[in-house]
């Protein structure tokens, strides 16, 4: 399907702009709206005022999986911007396999919906034109191509914050698997934290044995639970624990289509848990 057919702009029936993917059929950001998500279950969970605030040396980086409309990059290039100039510089690199849905949102008819107004607006037509946009204080890259893949080219250890929003695990499936997340984990250097609004079983599943410790998230719009994941189990405000277990022991779906053969035994002897 060609790219300037793929996408169109819809008010849901909460009343808010979205965009749909032709393809699939999937809404971005369908019930509270574009903005109001990136702020709730990325920015804030991410803390990322706070580490851009905490006086480490070199710049912070974040991982976009997943550009689509562009309001969570967006979201954090503002929060960047306007950052006090002893703050930490951000760097940010957007993933995605196609620009559809950017182009579309950066129409001026419904840049103001997706938070692509003003200054990014220009950073973004500027990232769209060369590939890159280059501030006093952040650093905003794209990197156009089929995930898992293209993480393989990136150099290990990179990443503090990652923002992991592609489609659904049904619309999707091959970026919510072991292999998927094993290649992010390459990436993230210690410290570093996950954010996705999947809460599926195998989702949390196929973290775990990528090497990720993994939590529960914030609610947003209709999802009273959204995933957290950290290299470090002590970044975890709320990690999974032994109910989540027995959750995963009923489960009708509890792994990804990758798991190894002892899967439930592995997971089941992380250190999260505690004693065996």
């Amino acid at each position: 399907m060609p790219d300037d057919v793929r996408c169109e702009v819809v008010t849901t029936r909460s009343g808010v702009r979205a965009m749909r993917d032709g393809e699939t059929g999937e809404l971005m950001h369908p019930v509270v709206g574009p903005q109001v998500e990136a702020e709730q279950l990325y920015v804030a969970p991410s803390r990322l005022a706070q580490r851009l605030n905490e006086g480490a040396e070199g710049a912070l980086v974040l991982l976009e999986v997943g550009l689509g409309a562009g309001s969570n990059a967006a979201a954090a290039w503002k929060l960047s911007e306007r950052m006090p100039q002893t703050a930490r510089r951000l760097t940010m690199v957007s993933f995605d396999r196609t620009l559809a849905a950017f182009e579309l949102a950066l129409a001026e008819e419904h840049a103001a919906d997706f938070g692509l107004q003003g200054d990014a607006a220009t950073a973004a037509r500027t990232l769209l034109a060369s590939g890159a946009c280059e501030t006093a204080r952040t650093s905003w890259r794209l990197v156009l191509g089929e995930l898992p893949f293209t993480l393989a080219s990136m150099p290990p250890s990179m990443a503090d914050v990652v923002f992991w929003d592609p489609f659904s695990p049904r619309a999707n499936p091959t970026l919510w698997t072991v292999a998927a997340f094993a290649a992010l984990r390459r990436l993230c250097r210690a410290g570093a934290t996950v954010h996705t609004y999947s809460r599926a079983t195998a989702t949390r599943s196929a973290l775990l044995l990528a090497g990720f410790a993994v939590g529960r998230g914030e609610s947003t719009g209709e999802k009273a639970e959204t995933t957290v994941a950290a290299v470090d189990a002590s970044d975890l405000e709320r990690p999974l624990d032994g109910r989540w277990l027995e959750r995963l022991a009923r489960s009708s779906a509890p792994l990804p289509s990758d798991a190894p053969p002892d899967a439930l035994e592995r997971i089941r002897a992380m250190p999260q848990f505690g004693p065996v």
